[in-house]
């Protein structure tokens, strides 16, 4: 029997504003000590009333809105019962049968192509406080109780460990586009659990799942999932399918999931309205107009770029995973195109070329983002110009690049002061070819019956005896020229 796979995640994002989601404490606590960014309202100290973050609200309807979610123009918070150290009121303040948004979709890009998962609802509710454990004793920083917090549910749709990790990637490149959060999950801004099952392929029936908790990166979800499913096949050979159920956490040193105390049923929460928030009424116009100020998603970048810039599917992925770095290429792109003549593929082509291969190289090796350049996008099209009217050859600009990411300075200051232009003044490039292939004679014996993979190898000699300065292309070219005149 063949069994597939049937995997569901709930996805826990903070939202990144100023001040938290029913008071106006800091919400920046996590660069904060422990217990400095709090009040009585989320500390719940009696007689406390929440008043709802309106910020916190758009940044959630943004993100509904992106995900493709249906906003609903009613909806109300509830309170979620139940006691743990970290929630000082005994009970969290969320939604549970009125939510924010429900009945949306993501679309990912797969090894078998395009897939839309369905997204079942998002909702508005408070973190809770963070234990920090000691040994035998646990200590409770307050600082995180009361961060706005989006819960994003997806359907059962989704196949694979791998498709969940995607999916998961997808979403949080998102939210870092809407600027709701900076989804960070080693942060804990972005947190996952797992619900996992399987059944014999082909079938509709659900069976008894197990829920992974607290998963905190990209790796875990996978390699979790991955466990899991050879864990509950056993299981099936075994003809124990009902003991998969239960909740269970990822051993990253062990790499496996062990089992949690049992997670409470709905009927345990005891939901029921919050008598201190009235329920949220919205017109659908505020909705429109929030939907207007939607910046342009990942997924629709990517398709546009490759439709208009004739991008490589790899380098459109490479350069959306950064939405800065997205919004730097495409500044470059149209400021570059409106300066050279021909077509804005190959004025793109040559200025992704050198973001990818070469600009994105250097700032890893220096350890520094796009927001840490010493230079503006103007600075970068002045290098790149260089290089398209061949002022400067291929091996001087990549100095020249690096020389503008450690001093900040222009191109030109930096062409002066390094004597990096290319010029053949002074220079006979047909001499110095025949200079070096009778100093490389064997070598060059062997370009001559036909090993043209030297080619390369003697416009690099030919290239030192000129100090970098001859144009490459034509020194390969007089080089062809010799081979075919002998």
């Amino acid at each position: 029997m063949e069994l597939e796979p049937v995997i569901g995640l709930e996805i826990h994002v903070q939202l990144k504003t100023k001040s938290k989601m029913f008071c106006s404490c800091d919400n920046t606590g996590e660069d904060k000590p422990a217990n400095t960014t709090i009040c009585p309202v989320c500390m719940g100290h009696p007689g406390t009333l929440p008043v709802p973050n309106a910020e916190a609200i758009r940044m959630a309807i943004r993100a509904a809105l992106a995900l493709n979610l249906k906003v609903n123009l009613h909806s109300k918070f509830d309170r979620k019962n139940y006691f743990y150290p970290d929630l000082p009121k005994g009970y969290q303040i969320s939604q549970y049968d009125e939510p924010l948004a429900s009945e949306g979709y993501l679309e990912i890009e797969t090894n078998q192509g395009k897939k839309k998962i369905g997204l079942e609802r998002l909702h508005l509710e408070e973190d809770t406080a963070k234990l920090l454990h000691q040994g035998k004793k646990s200590l409770v920083d307050f600082n995180r109780a009361g961060t706005p917090l989006m819960e994003i549910v997806t359907k059962p749709e989704i196949k694979s460990p791998e498709e969940a990790k995607v999916f998961l990637q997808e979403l949080r490149l998102i939210m870092r586009y809407i600027g709701a959060s900076d989804a960070d999950m080693e942060k804990g801004h972005l947190r996952c659990d797992a619900n996992i099952s399987l059944r014999p392929r082909g079938e509709d029936k659900m069976y008894p799942k197990t829920e992974i908790k607290n998963l905190n990166s990209f790796r875990a979800v996978e390699k979790a999932l991955q466990y899991e499913v050879k864990r509950q096949s056993g299981e099936w050979r075994s003809g124990k399918i009902n003991d998969v159920t239960g909740t269970r956490g990822w051993d990253e040193s062990k790499g496996e999931t062990i089992p949690q105390r049992e997670k409470e049923a709905i009927h345990d929460y005891r939901y029921f309205p919050e008598p201190d928030i009235p329920p949220l009424n919205l017109s659908q116009e505020e909705v429109d107009a929030w939907r207007a100020e939607l910046p342009e998603l990942p997924a629709d970048r990517r398709r546009r770029w490759q439709a208009s810039y004739d991008l490589k599917t790899a380098d459109a992925r490479l350069l959306t995973e950064d939405k800065l770095l997205g919004d730097f290429t495409e500044h470059v792109i149209i400021r570059l195109a409106g300066e050279l003549e021909g077509s804005v593929g190959a004025t793109a082509k040559l200025a992704v070329n050198w973001i990818v291969n070469k600009l994105v190289e250097v700032m890893s090796e220096k350890k520094i983002n796009l927001a840490q350049l010493p230079f503006e996008v103007d600075d970068f099209v002045q290098f790149l110009l260089l290089v398209a009217r061949r002022q400067v050859n291929s091996t001087n600009a990549q100095i020249l690049l690096r020389k503008m990411v450690e001093t900040g300075k222009s191109p030109e200051q930096i062409m002066a002061e390094e004597d990096l232009t290319q010029s053949e003044e002074g220079f006979d490039i047909k001499a110095e070819i025949i200079k070096v292939m009778n100093s490389h004679s064997a070598q060059a014996e062997e370009l001559r019956v036909g090993k043209t993979a030297l080619i390369k190898y003697f416009v690099g000699l030919v290239m030192k005896e000129t100090k970098g300065k001859a144009d490459p292309v034509t020194i390969e070219q007089e080089i062809k020229k010799q081979i075919s005149s002998n």
